[in-house]
C-alpha cells in the first residue's frame, strides 16, 4: 500500500504544523492582553500632553511653533510607516502598504518629493523594493515599543520638517479597534493643526492655569510640542503592536481550524484506499480458491 503510506505520511505531516499553529497562536494570545494593556496605558499621557500643549498655544497666541508653520504650497513629504517585524499576522502589513502605496502615488501624481522613516522590517523591505529613499529606521521592536529608541528615527523627520528640508509628515499604522478588526490608517503628524490640539469645555476648564516659564515660553513650547509628537508616534506603534498579535492570534486559528479539517479529508481519503485494497485482496483470494 504505497498509496497509503503516502497519505499517512501527508497526515503526519499536518500534524505537525497543526501543533506548531496551535502554539503560536497560544504565544499571541498571551502577548495580545499585554499589547492591549500597554496601548491603552499609553493613551493618557497623550491626552495630559495635548491638553498642556493646547493651553500654552492658546496662552500665547503671539507664538507659533515651527511644528504648527504650514507651507504655501507642499513640495516634500516625509512618510513614517508603521509595520511588524515578522509575518504570520494575516494582511495586516498588506493593507497598511497598499495605503501607503496608494497614498504616495496620489503624491507624486501631483509633482510632491516623497521620502520615508521605517519602523519594522517588513515596512522597510518594502520601501527598499519600491525605491523609496529611507531617511532613517527603526527595526527588531520586540515586544514591547521603547520609546529611546524610536526618538532617534523620528527625530530625523522632525529636524526635517523645522529646518523647512519636508512641508509634511504623514504617519501610516494600523488602529487597533478590537480582537477582530484593525483598520490602517494615514494621519498628517506635522505640522499640527487646529484638529491635534482641539479640547472640549471640560479639558479647557481643567486645564486653564496661569503658567510660569523657564526659560521662557517659546522653549517650552516647542519642546512640549515635540514631547507630544513622539508621544503620537509612541501610541501608534503601541497601537499596532495590539494589533499585530491580535491579527496573528485570528490567523493562527484559522490555520489550526484548517489544518484539521484536512486532516479530516487526509483521512477519509486514507479509510476509503485502505478499505479498496482490502476488497482487491478478497477478491483475489476468492478468484483464486474458485480457479482451484
Amino acid at each position: 500500500m504505497a498509496v497509503g503510506k503516502e497519505i499517512r505520511g501527508k497526515i503526519k505531516s499536518v500534524e505537525n504544523t497543526r501543533k506548531i499553529t496551535k502554539a503560536m497562536e497560544m504565544v499571541a494570545a498571551s502577548k495580545m492582553r499585554k499589547a492591549q494593556e500597554r496601548m491603552r496605558a499609553a493613551r493618557p499621557y497623550s491626552d495630559k500632553i495635548r491638553n498642556i500643549a493646547a493651553n500654552l498655544s492658546q496662552a500665547n497666541p503671539e507664538y507659533k511653533s515651527p511644528y504648527m508653520r504650514k507651507a504655501m504650497k507642499v513640495k516634500n513629504v516625509a512618510y513614517i510607516v508603521v509595520t511588524t517585524d515578522k509575518g504570520l499576522c494575516g494582511g495586516l502589513n498588506t493593507n497598511v502598504l497598499r495605503l501607503v502605496t496608494q497614498g504616495m502615488k496620489d503624491r507624486q501624481t501631483e509633482g510632491q518629493s516623497i521620502k520615508a522613516v521605517a519602523i519594522g522590517n517588513k515596512g522597510f523591505g518594502f520601501l527598499g523594493r519600491v525605491g523609496v529613499p529611507v531617511i532613517s529606521h527603526y527595526v527588531q521592536l520586540g515586544d514591547a515599543p521603547v520609546m529611546d529608541s524610536l526618538i532617534g528615527p523620528v527625530k530625523v523627520a522632525l529636524d526635517a520638517f523645522v529646518n523647512g528640508e519636508v512641508d509634511e509628515v504623514v504617519l501610516c499604522y494600523t488602529q487597533f479597534i478590537n480582537t477582530m478588526k484593525q483598520e490602517p490608517r494615514m494621519v498628517t503628524l506635522l505640522p499640527l493643526g487646529a484638529g491635534h490640539l482641539q479640547q472640549t469645555e471640560a479639558e479647557k476648564k481643567a486645564h486653564a492655569w496661569d503658567y510660569i516659564y523657564e526659560p521662557d515660553a517659546a522653549t517650552v513650547i516647542d519642546e512640549l510640542l515635540q514631547r507630544y509628537v513622539e508621544a503620537l508616534v509612541y501610541q501608534a506603534v503601541a497601537d499596532n503592536m495590539a494589533s499585530e498579535q491580535s491579527a496573528r492570534m485570528v490567523a493562527m486559528k484559522a490555520a489550526t481550524d484548517n489544518a484539521g479539517n484536512l486532516i479530516s479529508e487526509l483521512k477519509l481519503v486514507y479509510n476509503k484506499t485502505r478499505q479498496a485494497a482490502i476488497t482487491k485482496e478478497l477478491s483475489e483470494i476468492v478468484s483464486g480458491a474458485a480457479a482451484v
